[in-house]
């Protein structure tokens, strides 16, 4: 990786960095996971990916010698005469995206970042979004809404930049089904999704598969910075840049939720209240680079979790890092805790997913050092789960990320057991290992989570599956509602 970079740039990374790679893993001891650029063969890549590591993450180790410093972004590489013929020479006045999210049955949004101030439009046959210009205030970001679609069905696209039409192929979504609307689709989930250009390639097989959605569980590019916006914004560029992400987020929602090494550091908590001053300005990085229906309780309560409903299936996506505080024993903290107690008590989807960065379930690893298991974490997870007892609230399923594995957990508790499906190696190259206490555990290759969701039958199902990388489904575990209900 620092191989790479050293060969990749005028200006070597110092010796130091050099000897404390550990070659074939994307693991370091207490330091930043660098910009991976081995075995990169897309065009647009091997041009920007060198240019955006020097001008926004620099040349050390750690992500803070971009020359633009601190907060460098968008704004200053237009500065730059030599970024501006790289614009030009690839056609990337639309930078990033379009990614779409937060649909609904009747509507979606679309995000974009252009190259610097654009009027952009999203048409869909007759209906339109308003029209919007970006600026710097958002990094040249906008959100775009198109209303008065049809349930569950395909809907082709066009970006309408400066007047200008763009068209592709992969321009195409489906809109989410309705309330008691017998139909069946699937979504994918994973974490561990480091950029490894050799690994890029999993996006397009996912893609290829037509989830109707796909769940970020954090992890979802590695920033491993705490506070450097410049080395943030740099990360999410080059995901966005990937033709093969770029490809499933043009016509799968998308959904994001961070952990550790995307809000701050390995194993880090930022605690609780607003007291270090990197919180808000990184969250506002995450905020401009996700088209989540809502982060949090926005600026007044910030955060990354949100809630939304694909037809019957309630998704319940949870923070489990900004507020994090063990001297407080809380995972969550009592905003969200409170959010999420409420919005789950009166949930009236047939199934409900609660999302996790990381693990709840007991002997999972580590002893519960980082995950839902500790001794500092419990009361509040068992007060979650005493919720969904107390109040009978049937059909809930546990995802999470993290470990670099998949697994499924079941959890026995007073009414009906709670299934956990663990899968957290999309792209990354570092392995955890298996457990044997576990329902099932694998750690081959490259692999993300389906749900794939039956809502056709009398006793709908739930089926798990683990997808590894060339789209090979290597384990299937089917949930009825019935097994998974109070009655």
């Amino acid at each position: 990786m620092l191989k790479s970079l050293y060969q990749q740039t005028t200006k070597p990374f110092s010796l130091f960095s050099l000897v404390l790679f550990l070659a074939g893993t994307d693991c370091y001891i207490g330091l930043a996971k660098d910009p991976i650029t081995e075995e990169e063969t897309s065009p647009v890549m091997l041009d920007l990916d060198p240019y955006l590591i020097d001008a926004l993450y620099g040349r050390e180790s750690g992500g803070k010698t971009g020359r633009f410093g601190k907060e460098g972004g968008m704004a200053d590489l237009l500065t730059e005469p030599a970024f501006i013929e790289l614009i030009k020479k690839h056609d990337l006045k639309l930078f990033n995206g379009p990614v779409i999210g937060d649909i609904s049955p009747t509507s979606a949004k679309f995000w974009v970042r252009t190259a610097g101030p654009a009027t952009v439009q999203i048409k869909i046959g007759n209906q339109s979004s308003e029209s919007f210009t970006t600026s710097e205030t958002n990094d040249f970001t906008a959100v775009m809404n198109v209303e008065s679609l049809e349930p569950f069905t395909d809907h082709a696209y066009s970006v309408i930049l400066d007047g200008k039409l763009i068209q592709k192929e992969t321009y195409h979504f489906r809109t989410a089904p309705e309330k008691e609307q017998e139909v069946e689709f699937h979504v994918t989930f994973g974490s561990g999704s480091r950029y490894v250009p050799k690994n890029e390639y999993a996006w397009s097989t996912m893609a290829a598969q037509r989830p109707l959605a796909y769940l970020g569980l954090g992890d979802n590019v590695y920033i491993d910075v705490v506070d450097h916006r410049g080395a943030q914004r740099f990360f999410y560029y080059r995901r966005y840049l990937s033709p093969a992400y770029a490809e499933l987020a043009a016509g799968s929602a998308l959904y994001g939720i961070w952990d550790d090494h995307d809000m701050a550091m390995n194993d880090d908590a930022g605690g609780s209240g607003m007291r270090h001053s990197w919180k808000m300005p990184n969250w506002k990085v995450f905020t401009e680079n996700w088209n989540n229906p809502h982060y949090g309780g926005g600026e007044t309560m910030p955060g990354t979790w949100h809630s939304f409903s694909l037809g019957d299936v309630d998704f319940f996506m949870t923070d489990g890092r900004f507020y994090r505080d063990k001297g407080d024993k809380t995972m969550l903290g009592p905003d969200q805790k409170k959010w999420l107690k409420k919005e789950l008590s009166k949930a009236t989807g047939k199934f409900k997913v609660i999302a996790s960065g990381t693990m709840f379930a007991d002997g999972a690893d580590k002893d519960g050092k980082d995950s839902w298991a500790g001794d500092w974490s419990r009361e509040e997870r068992d007060e979650i789960f005493d919720l969904i007892t107390e109040k009978r609230i049937d059909g809930v399923l546990l995802i999470a990320g993290d470990r670099h594995r998949s697994d499924i957990w079941k959890t026995e508790r007073p009414g009906y057991p709670l299934y956990e499906f663990v899968s957290a190696k999309v792209t990354n190259l570092h392995t955890h290992r298996t457990y044997d206490n576990a329902v099932w555990s694998y750690n081959e290759g490259n692999f993300w989570g389906q749900l794939n969701f039956d809502l056709t039958l009398k006793d709908p199902i739930m089926t798990f599956r683990c997808v590894n990388i060339t789209g090979k489904v290597v384990k299937e575990f089917p949930i009825k509602l019935s097994e998974i209900s109070h009655e």
